[in-house]
């Protein structure tokens, strides 16, 4: 069963307060777990930021849209009550709630109108299943993606010699090595615009990792990866990294887990995200803040 969506939950929670009695957030979540059978793949499915679970974040939302529409009431921080006008809807026995049909009290209208050029409860109304903030960080990770895919396709056109330099700034950049001049040799490239060469894994070199990296087109088989780990047994090293710019087979990957020698594989993928996150090659083009509430300034105690 899928996730229910934000509207989905607006019914079912006010039903579920339709006793009069106080309700905190924790036994709404529960009842909401329970009345969708939520599984617990479900429950622990997370946002793209990995920072809040799905399912927690619609009914969240759905509680702020009743709260919104003077459905139900907040007498104190995250305890929830319903409200005369929550009754007296539930007394009509509606199929279900939805966006449209709150927007008929003029609370809820308003907030509406407040949402900068209506974008997030409009957007909520479309679809109808995701939270403002789930379509916050869709964007986002669809920004991440597009931005991914164009670093790898500026990667494959650049130089040996640039690749070069850019593995290893990678790799300085992810703890590897100290600074530039102490980070390592990079000892030669050949034809196939590969390179070998060796970083150090901390700062104070007590080990050593080998490198090689393939700006390829086509995939790196098995045969690829042997000669590397060969290399690695020539140089008494039992730790390396292979990065290409393409990707690797499945026997590669097979071989890589099979094989004593620690060989770390970085496809294209791998290589274009690790290189947003630890920001090689990309530039900061937009912040946006998202606000919460900070209940220690509002708490009395301190003052």
């Amino acid at each position: 069963m899928p996730i229910p969506g934000v509207q989905d939950a607006l019914l079912p929670i006010l039903e579920y307060c339709i006793d009069g009695e106080i309700k905190n957030s924790a036994q709404i979540y529960s009842a909401m777990s329970e009345h969708f059978n939520a599984t617990e793949e479900e429950l622990r499915r997370l946002l793209p930021s990995g920072k809040q679970q799905v399912f927690r974040n619609r009914i969240a939302w759905a509680k702020a849209f009743l709260k919104q529409a003077k459905l139900i009431d907040s007498p104190d921080r995250g305890m929830y009550i319903i409200t005369g006008r929550g009754k007296a809807v539930l007394s009509e026995n509606p199929p279900a709630l939805d966006i449209k049909y709150l927007s008929k009290f003029d609370e809820f209208a308003e907030f509406r109108k407040k949402a900068k050029k209506e974008n997030a409860s409009q957007a909520c109304e479309e679809q109808g299943e995701k939270t403002p903030r789930e379509l916050v960080e869709d964007g986002i990770a669809s920004i991440r993606a597009e931005l991914a895919n164009n670093i790898l396709d500026t990667v494959k056109k650049c130089s040996a010699v640039f690749f070069e330099r850019l593995v290893v700034d990678l790799l300085i950049k992810m703890g590897y090595g100290g600074s530039r001049k102490e980070a390592g040799l990079v000892t030669s490239y050949t034809v196939d615009e590969g390179i070998d060469g060796i970083i150090k894994e901390d700062k104070l070199g007590l080990d050593v990792i080998y490198i090689q990296a393939k700006k390829w087109e086509s995939v790196v088989s098995r045969p690829e990866i042997q000669k590397f780990a060969g290399a690695l047994l020539g140089k008494r090293a039992k730790k390396g990294v292979f990065i290409t710019t393409s990707s690797f087979s499945k026997e590669a990957c097979i071989f890589t887990n099979s094989i004593e020698s620690n060989i770390v594989l970085i496809d294209g993928k791998k290589l274009a995200d690790y290189m947003i996150e630890y920001n090689v090659g990309v530039a900061v083009a937009d912040i946006y803040e998202v606000k919460k509430i900070d209940f220690e300034y509002f708490s009395e105690e301190n003052t």
